[in-house]
């Protein structure tokens, strides 16, 4: 199928930049596939901006990157509207937002009111400006990459933005094998220069919809809905997985599904998007390597 190969050469072409990442990676192009912006946590140096590059490269879009820091306005993200003395009226000069893919670099380390110009956009699709909406080009995604909330001169996300991210994963260090492959190669960022785009808006959303056609069967859906009902009772927790959270959880599914070949969801499709769905809405943000939360929910709750 036309389908399979395209996501197939996607994901090996970004395996050869990535090295040793083929879960993260595959989870990332899941969270695309299924309409969602991904958010990519990690320290720095660990490949989070290649990673964003590379996957901006592959969509064949228009993209446009974002290096966030203290001092950037949300005029600056948005556009502003600019006096024409010649016309004597205002333009407006729509800021780099407008984009189909917006790499949203280092994104807490812009403050909060910045952080929040991106709500709307994510969320609808349209950014409001001076009393007027404007559309955003469609497909719209936006990769965000963010240092642990513990590094210097970071502003965490707040609950209201962690939302809009469909999904959060990190890339961890590199095994010794990868590592030492790394070493031994060409620099990443200078073969992000040879990567051709395997995909288009045409065939890309023609996947998406592929995606919304991907059964699930009831009883799935009810232990996907067991495992949303566990977070909310969870201890330690003041806020359960949302409804929206819920249908995320599915499309992501869905999505993971699509990419193994099936038309149809199984158990283990729900389990290997979970944790990256979940972590970040029911922790707060805060990245628990040790014990995740969503880790115990998959243990605690039982398929059939």
């Amino acid at each position: 199928m036309p389908t399979i190969k395209a996501i197939s050469s996607t994901l090996d072409q970004l395996n050869h930049i990535i090295l040793g990442k083929e879960h993260a990676i595959k989870l990332a192009f899941t969270c695309l596939l299924a309409k969602g912006h991904l958010l990519i946590e990690d320290l720095p140096g660990m490949g989070k901006t290649t990673l964003s590059h590379a996957l901006a490269n592959s969509l064949g879009l228009q993209y446009q990157r974002i290096q966030f820091t203290s001092d950037l306005l949300p005029g600056d993200l948005l556009g502003i509207n600019i006096f024409d003395k010649n016309e004597g009226e205002f333009h407006f000069h729509s800021g780099p937002i407008f984009a189909n893919v917006v790499l949203a670099d280092e994104i807490n380390r812009a403050t909060p009111k910045t952080q929040s110009a991106l709500l709307e956009a994510m969320e609808e699709g349209q950014v409001t400006t001076e009393g007027k909406t404007r559309e955003l080009p469609s497909p719209f995604f936006v990769i965000a990459t963010q240092n642990p909330s513990e590094q210097a001169g970071t502003y965490p996300l707040p609950e209201s933005q962690l939302d809009r991210f469909m999904m959060r994963i990190s890339l961890g260090y590199p095994s010794k094998k990868s590592e030492k492959q790394l070493l031994m190669g060409s620099s990443r960022r200078a073969l992000l220069k040879n990567i051709n785009a395997t995909l288009n808006a045409d065939t890309l959303q023609k996947i998406q919809a592929l995606v919304g056609k991907v059964k699930c069967a009831e009883s799935l859906i009810d232990y996907l809905y067991r495992l949303v009902e566990h977070s909310r009772v969870q201890p330690g927790i003041t806020h359960g997985l949302s409804p929206r959270a819920a249908m995320a959880l599915l499309h992501a599914a869905k999505s993971w599904a699509l990419i193994e070949g099936r038309d149809h969801v199984i158990p283990d499709d729900i389990q290997a998007v979970f944790p990256s769905v979940a972590e970040h809405r029911i922790s707060g943000g805060q990245h628990q390597t040790d014990n995740p939360v969503s880790q115990n929910i998959l243990k605690s709750v039982d398929i059939f």
